[in-house]
């Protein structure tokens, strides 16, 4: 299949059932999982990926999976959802990855989003697209800076599908607007 996006080293395509397995792996690895409240069953992750390919199907972008040119063939997913959580960024467009252990500190998952971030602005044209993580999650929001997002504060939340005082509850916010 045509890769939907290409960068010098990754090719972002769309689902394959083969995807299933490594990704289960993945979200069941406490480490990648740690920001989020529990790894996930095969069978949250699968529906994970389902509603990726019907968010695509619907919206024509998603989260995509990710695989090195020459190398791994499923490393994880980079891409974009409508955010429909409810919370102040709803109807926004995210900006979002999650990548094997083994992708990690390879600049992967900022190649692939600087590839998805030119792909929102040039076919979706959004007022704005966001990324947001636990407070205590510096590495992605070390990618959301590297990608060009500004720290925006005072659209920081709390999660709301985490109990009051979770050690995860409070998320901060990174965009791509310049605060106005």
């Amino acid at each position: 299949m045509t890769p939907l996006i290409e960068t010098d080293r990754l090719i972002i395509r769309f689902w394959r059932r083969e995807d299933f397995a490594p990704f289960a792996a993945l979200n069941a690895d406490a480490e990648v999982m740690r920001y989020f409240p529990a790894p996930l069953s095969r069978a949250g992750s699968d529906a994970l990926a389902e509603k990726a390919m019907k968010d695509y199907e619907a919206e024509g972008f998603s989260y995509l999976p990710v695989e090195v040119k020459d190398g791994a063939r499923f490393i994880g997913f980079v891409g974009l959802a409508r955010v429909t959580a409810p919370n102040p960024l709803a109807g926004d467009i995210e900006i979002g990855w999650r990548l094997a252990r083994e992708a990690w500190g390879k600049g992967y998952a900022s190649e692939a989003a600087l590839a998805w971030l030119d792909f929102a602005f040039e076919e979706l044209n959004p007022p704005r697209v966001v990324s947001f993580t636990a407070t205590a999650n510096l590495k992605s929001q070390a990618v959301m800076q590297r990608i060009g997002l500004n720290r925006r504060p005072d659209l920081d939340f709390d999660h709301p599908a985490l109990p009051p005082g979770d050690a995860l509850q409070r998320h901060v916010v990174f965009a791509s607007d310049d605060g106005g």
